[in-house]
C-alpha cells in the first residue's frame, strides 16, 4: 500500500468513455481518488451520491474526484448515469491500478475470506503525493471525511 508521503502512481486508468486519466491531469490541484468494491451496491452508491452531492465544497477546497473499481467501462457508465454522478470512474478490470495503490487484498464477510478490493480513499497534494489516506470510509459522510480530513492537516 502506499504511505502518505509517497508519490501517487500516475497512471489511473480509462474513465467510463475511455478517456485516459492521469493524476498528473489535476497537477495543481489536490485529487481525491476513492477505491469502491462494486457499481451500484448499497455502499458503494452511498459513498459516491455523497461524493457528488458533496462537490460544491470540495471544488471549492480545490479538490477534483475520481472513482476506481474493476467493474467494466460499461457498467460505470450505467451507474454515473442513473445516480447523476458529477466524476470520472476508472475501470481497472485488470486491477492494475487498484493493486499500485494496495487498495487490492484479503476481505472477510460472513466467515468467507476472499480477494477484493478494500474500500479506501486517497488525498493525493498538488505536487502528486499522497497527502492523507482514509481507510475507515464513512460511505454516507464521504465528501464530509475528505473535506474534515483536509482540515486537519
Amino acid at each position: 500500500m502506499l504511505n502518505v508521503g509517497d508519490m501517487a502512481p500516475d497512471f489511473l486508468g480509462l474513465d467510463e468513455c475511455g478517456n485516459e486519466i492521469r493524476v498528473s491531469d489535476y497537477k495543481g490541484r489536490r485529487l481525491v481518488v476513492y477505491f469502491y468494491p462494486k457499481d451500484s451496491t448499497p455502499g458503494c452508491t452511498a459513498e459516491a451520491c455523497s461524493l457528488r452531492d458533496g462537490m460544491d465544497e470540495l471544488v471549492a477546497a480545490g479538490f477534483a474526484v475520481v472513482g476506481v473499481s474493476a467493474d467494466s467501462a460499461a457498467s460505470h457508465a450505467r451507474f454515473k448515469a442513473k445516480q447523476g454522478l458529477n466524476f470520472p470512474l476508472v475501470a481497472d478490470v485488470e486491477k492494475k491500478t487498484i493493486e499500485a495503490f494496495g487498495a487490492w487484498g484479503e476481505k472477510k464477510m460472513a466467515g468467507r475470506t476472499y480477494m477484493g478490493i478494500i474500500r479506501t480513499t486517497f488525498v493525493i497534494d498538488a505536487g502528486g503525493a499522497v497527502e492523507r489516506i482514509i481507510t475507515k470510509v464513512d460511505t454516507k459522510n464521504a465528501a464530509r471525511q475528505v473535506l474534515e480530513s483536509a482540515c486537519n492537516k
